[in-house]
Protein backbone atom coordinates (compact mmCIF):
# COMPACT_ATOMS: atom_id res chain seq x y z
CA UNK A 1 0.00 0.00 0.00
CA UNK A 2 2.74 2.47 1.00
CA UNK A 3 4.83 1.72 -2.10
CA UNK A 4 1.78 2.38 -4.25
CA UNK A 5 1.26 5.73 -2.51
CA UNK A 6 4.86 6.75 -3.21
CA UNK A 7 4.40 5.84 -6.88
CA UNK A 8 1.22 7.92 -7.03
CA UNK A 9 3.00 10.88 -5.45
CA UNK A 10 5.84 10.54 -7.97
CA UNK A 11 3.31 10.45 -10.82
CA UNK A 12 1.53 13.53 -9.45
CA UNK A 13 4.85 15.40 -9.26
CA UNK A 14 5.67 14.47 -12.85
CA UNK A 15 2.25 15.71 -13.99
CA UNK A 16 2.81 18.94 -12.01
CA UNK A 17 6.17 19.41 -13.74
CA UNK A 18 4.55 18.92 -17.14
CA UNK A 19 1.78 21.37 -16.30
CA UNK A 20 4.39 23.85 -15.09
CA UNK A 21 6.23 23.53 -18.41
CA UNK A 22 3.00 24.27 -20.27
CA UNK A 23 2.42 27.34 -18.09
CA UNK A 24 5.98 28.53 -18.71
CA UNK A 25 5.48 28.11 -22.46
CA UNK A 26 2.29 30.17 -22.67
CA UNK A 27 2.75 33.78 -23.78
CA UNK A 28 -0.35 35.59 -22.55
CA UNK A 29 -0.17 35.88 -18.77
CA UNK A 30 2.95 36.63 -16.72
CA UNK A 31 1.32 35.41 -13.47
CA UNK A 32 0.71 32.00 -15.04
CA UNK A 33 4.35 31.99 -16.17
CA UNK A 34 5.48 32.66 -12.58
CA UNK A 35 3.16 29.96 -11.24
CA UNK A 36 4.55 27.49 -13.78
CA UNK A 37 8.12 28.33 -12.83
CA UNK A 38 7.39 27.85 -9.13
CA UNK A 39 5.56 24.59 -9.89
CA UNK A 40 8.47 23.19 -11.90
CA UNK A 41 11.07 24.16 -9.29
CA UNK A 42 9.00 22.89 -6.36
CA UNK A 43 7.96 19.65 -8.04
CA UNK A 44 11.54 18.95 -9.15
CA UNK A 45 12.94 19.36 -5.64
CA UNK A 46 10.14 17.25 -4.13
CA UNK A 47 10.64 14.64 -6.84
CA UNK A 48 14.30 14.34 -5.85
CA UNK A 49 13.25 13.69 -2.25
CA UNK A 50 10.35 11.33 -2.94
CA UNK A 51 12.28 9.41 -5.60
CA UNK A 52 15.08 8.63 -3.16
CA UNK A 53 12.92 7.35 -0.30
CA UNK A 54 13.60 3.66 0.32
CA UNK A 55 10.62 1.57 -0.80
CA UNK A 56 10.68 -0.24 2.55
CA UNK A 57 10.03 3.01 4.46
CA UNK A 58 6.48 3.33 5.76
CA UNK A 59 4.48 6.10 7.42
CA UNK A 60 6.49 8.48 9.57
CA UNK A 61 9.72 6.81 8.51
CA UNK A 62 9.03 7.76 4.89
CA UNK A 63 8.12 11.32 5.88
CA UNK A 64 11.30 11.53 7.96
CA UNK A 65 13.38 10.29 5.03
CA UNK A 66 11.81 12.92 2.77
CA UNK A 67 12.53 15.62 5.37
CA UNK A 68 16.17 14.54 5.69
CA UNK A 69 16.65 14.46 1.92
CA UNK A 70 15.09 17.93 1.58
CA UNK A 71 17.32 19.25 4.38
CA UNK A 72 20.46 17.87 2.71
CA UNK A 73 19.37 19.31 -0.65
CA UNK A 74 18.73 22.73 0.94
CA UNK A 75 22.08 22.62 2.73
CA UNK A 76 23.90 21.87 -0.53
CA UNK A 77 22.14 24.76 -2.28
CA UNK A 78 23.00 27.15 0.57
CA UNK A 79 26.64 26.01 0.72
CA UNK A 80 26.91 26.44 -3.05
CA UNK A 81 25.47 29.95 -2.90
CA UNK A 82 27.78 30.92 -0.04
CA UNK A 83 30.85 29.55 -1.88
CA UNK A 84 30.25 31.53 -5.07
CA UNK A 85 31.99 34.77 -3.96
CA UNK A 86 34.99 32.83 -2.63
CA UNK A 87 35.33 30.73 -5.78
CA UNK A 88 34.93 33.83 -7.98
CA UNK A 89 37.85 35.49 -6.15
CA UNK A 90 40.01 32.42 -6.77
CA UNK A 91 39.70 32.95 -10.52
CA UNK A 92 40.96 36.56 -10.43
Amino acid sequence: MQERLLLQVELALIILMMLGCVLIGQQWNFILYQAGLIAVIGATILSIAVGNVPRAARGWRAIGAIAIILAVTAALFIIGILLVPYLARLGQ
